[in-house]
């Protein structure tokens, strides 16, 4: 029981919800205001998304012994800022469950796992690697602006692995925290610590909000957060079966949706920070830092749209450093699960290029398209390898 709270675990689960939330809340604040929204419901929808993903991450990573993330749907709330102004509140709701709807249906019916059981690990590792290289170099981006904090984050990070790796993130965090406060770099913040009070909106079910947010917002959520969420666990060999985790997200946004909560699904980049060897050797025991990051997600819900802002007390320098140095080991195992199998190298590396590229088309981000791509590649590949082994087989 004493080593739940170790150290190790609780500072990778504060890590992935500080970087989760400083790099999307102002999107979903964004999404809010654009629905009309008044301050009360905004801190409702903050509420439904912290309760939401903290019991969903507790129960799965429990369920599952596996450090099973959730997240809001960020590509998510980028369509709903565009989408929702001038629909009324209520017909947001109804476009909510709709897509949770579908969510759900399509973890039970199994399709997505059908899907998924395509995907090598090759393709799953590269994906992964192209969507956290950014951060890694966001890194050494960042020292541009604070080098001297980076700088002794960095040396710290280096020396950690070295003398303590079970201990180098927090050693790392606290370098940065305590640079930031000897030199007074905190950023000025109100912090009103009040418990937010849910506000229940009763749905509307109109044709066109259904197909014109319902849907796209379902298939961004999919596409864009589900393929990688699935491809992180993948990479770092869980096994767990996807059906039931999509069902959960799902089942999760048919509740929350009332109180705002828009889209539900498995976090990639947050949950990478919980499954490195720094958090533990032992990936058995890895589900303890996810647990961490949902009791801090309870915490966040509980206090609301408030709290949100705890997070901007540290400088950006800080966040950039801190993911960065957090996601090195596990871009670098990535990279190498990918291009370890020769006859499947140029998929994966198509598949890592186009990932961390960044394009969009279609409102869908790249990691979906280099999955598309990678696998057009692998199996176009493949055939041709039989077909002219056949062929020289024949001839002989």
């Amino acid at each position: 029981m004493l080593s739940f709270f170790s150290p190790s675990y609780i500072s990778a689960g504060f890590v992935s919800i500080l970087v989760g939330y400083t790099s999307a809340a102002a999107i979903v604040f964004q999404a809010t205001s654009a629905g009309g929204a008044s301050p009360e419901e905004i801190g409702s929808w903050m509420w439904a998304l912290g309760i939401g993903m903290g019991l969903s991450s507790i129960f799965l990573s429990l369920k599952y012994k596996a450090p099973v993330i959730t997240a809001w749907s960020t590509p998510g709330a980028a369509l709903l800022v565009t989408s929702l102004p001038g629909i009324p509140m209520a017909e947001a709701v109804g476009a909510f469950l709709f897509c949770s709807l579908l969510l759900t249906l399509c973890g039970v019916t199994g399709w997505f796992e059908k899907i998924m059981s395509y995907v090598p690990g090759s393709l799953a590792a590269a994906m992964l690697a192209g969507v956290l290289l950014r951060f890694g170099l966001n890194t050494f981006i960042a020292m541009e602006s604070q080098f001297a904090m980076v700088f002794l984050m960095l040396l710290t990070y280096i020396g950690g692995k070295l003398f303590l790796p079970r201990y180098v993130i927090p050693l790392t965090f606290l370098a940065g925290i305590a640079y930031t406060a000897y030199f007074g770099l905190f950023q000025s913040a109100q912090l009103s610590l009040s418990l937010t009070q849910p506000i229940l909106t009763m749905p509307e079910f109109t044709l066109s909000t259904l197909i014109g947010i319902g849907i796209p917002l379902f298939t961004v959520t999919m596409a864009s957060q589900n393929v990688p969420g699935l491809a992180v666990l993948r990479a770092h060999g869980y096994k767990t079966p996807a059906s039931p985790l999509i069902s959960w997200t799902g089942i999760t946004g048919l509740i929350m949706a009332p109180f705002g909560g828009f889209a539900y699904n498995l976090a990639a980049i947050t949950a990478a920070i919980c499954m490195g060897n720094v958090v533990d050797p032992d990936p058995g025991k890895r589900y303890k830092a996810a647990i961490w990051a949902g009791i801090f997600y309870l915490l966040l819900g509980l206090l609301g749209g408030a709290v949100a802002s705890l997070f901007t007390l540290f400088p950006k320098a800080l966040i950039m450093a801190i993911a960065g140095l957090a996601l090195l080991g596990t871009i670098g195992s990535s990279l190498k699960t990918a291009m370890d199998a020769e006859e499947e190298r140029e998929a994966a590396m198509i598949t890592f290029a186009i990932t961390a590229s960044g394009t969009s088309l279609l409102a869908i981000g790249a990691p979906f398209w280099a999955l598309i791509v990678g696998l057009a590649v692998h199996y176009a590949s493949g055939t041709y390898r039989r077909y002219h082994a056949a062929k020289s087989g024949s001839a002989a």
